[in-house]
């Protein structure tokens, strides 16, 4: 077995502006809505920046309040292309590569609520392979996509995102302990399985004025 990938690596984040996102959380209203959506961002944003082996966090963003994310440590890039998630993910893969060549990237979604240090550590921990991802709980999307420096990072974030990265030749991380990493959230059903899992802060704090009635929702 090759050893493990021993790297500095960047997590890039895309965030739509919460205005638009997370349309399939239905029987809730759209204030709520874009609430859950930016503390999802939040959550996992703060997750990435306490993970060992993470040098930079950058969230590329046009949403008004994006600088939130400063303010908690990430990087902020403009989502130049406004093109959706994939396009934000290269332009964030661009910025950082143009100023870190050594920097391994990680294309990390931005609705983990759940997600934890300890998960992230554990998947980066564990790859052995220069390009390599991680696949959704539903098992047909990915969470996560990173590449070692020096190789090309082609996401393919979206419905079917699993085979699409399998067939680029990515290799699927499925280590134990990163349940919460391949939690993501885009209707109540997920979320209240995140729930189970325990949610960060943030998440916890919107979900406390829902009639959603979680077992738990704090960590």
């Amino acid at each position: 077995m090759p050893p493990p990938i021993r790297l500095p690596w960047s997590v890039i984040i895309p965030v739509k502006p919460v205005a638009v996102g997370k349309s399939r959380l239905t029987g809730i209203s759209a204030e709520q809505r874009r609430d859950l959506a930016f503390a999802f961002a939040l959550d996992t944003t703060l997750a990435a920046l306490a993970t060992l082996h993470v040098r930079r966090v950058v969230v590329v963003t046009n949403d008004p309040e994006g600088k939130v994310f400063r303010d908690l440590g990430a990087e902020i890039v403009d989502d130049r292309p406004d093109a959706g998630l994939n396009a934000a993910i290269l332009h964030g893969a661009q910025d950082v590569r143009s100023r870190d060549g050594d920097s391994g990237l990680v294309a990390l979604a931005g609705d983990l609520p759940a997600l934890r240090p300890a998960d992230l550590s554990a998947v980066l921990e564990a790859a052995r392979s220069t390009y390599w991802f991680v696949g959704d709980a539903a098992g047909t999307g990915t969470t996560l996509l990173a590449a070692a420096a020096g190789h090309v990072l082609s996401p393919a974030f979206g419905p079917q995102s699993r085979s699409a990265h399998h067939a680029q030749g990515a290799e699927e991380v499925t280590c134990r302990g990163i349940e919460r990493l391949r939690r993501d959230v885009d209707t109540v059903v997920d979320l209240r399985d995140a729930l189970r899992l325990g949610v960060g802060a943030h998440t916890a704090k919107i979900v406390a004025g829902l009639e959603l009635d979680p077992d738990a929702c704090r960590r």
